[in-house]
């Protein structure tokens, strides 16, 4: 194979359709923009949201109520009954009682989300002895990793830190938060305009 060898895999190159060149040329006369109308003439492209007068989706749904919590916490959660499948199944092994936290799930491959704030759910039954740390628990997790012989460990979940106070603004010489203001000096004494004696 030589330099002038070397040429674009087939289909990957298409030729560009030259429009207003004649009828003969397949786009001529209208090239492609059918006859009248709004959308053959210039500028007449029609917005997405446009429904041809009709009152648009985005007026008939009413507006959606309520807020974000900006302090919301998400959690990754697991069902007991999840652990004991993974269990029987082999992908959770060790020394009874057995070991199971957020860490081990995800690096046996068990959660989808890393980085999250871990909550062991109710749903299903648990028959293997396990200490279980986590986040958080429901009452039911908890009663049955408990029946089972196993014991938890709850771990604290941080938080975001509380906002500033909105709407106080400081001002040019305000002290800094957790800083004391400067003292104020003493006016220096006026120094006597006549000579002593």
């Amino acid at each position: 194979m030589k330099l002038h060898d070397l040429q674009p895999a087939p289909g990957s190159k298409k030729k560009r359709i030259r429009v207003g060149r004649g009828i003969a040329a397949g786009r001529g006369k209208t090239a492609g923009y059918g006859t009248k109308g709004q959308t053959s003439r210039s500028g007449g492209s029609i917005p997405a949201w446009f429904e041809g007068g009709q009152t648009p989706i985005h007026r008939r749904i009413p507006k959606l109520r309520g807020f974000r919590n900006v302090l919301r916490v998400e959690v990754a959660v697991v069902n007991v009954g999840r652990i004991q499948q993974w269990i029987d199944a082999g992908r959770l092994k060790g020394e009874s009682p057995l070991s199971v936290n957020a860490d081990i799930l995800a690096a046996a491959g068990l959660l989808k989300t890393r980085g999250k704030p871990l909550k062991v759910l109710g749903t299903g039954e648990i028959s293997t002895k396990i200490l279980f740390a986590a986040n958080a628990f429901t009452d039911s997790a908890v009663a049955k990793i408990k029946a089972a012989g196993g014991d938890i460990t709850v771990y604290e979940i941080a938080t975001p830190a509380s906002a500033a106070p909105v709407g106080v603004k400081a001002g040019k010489n305000a002290p800094t938060p957790g800083k004391k203001a400067p003292a104020k000096r003493a006016p220096k004494a006026a120094e006597s305009d006549g000579a002593d004696a």
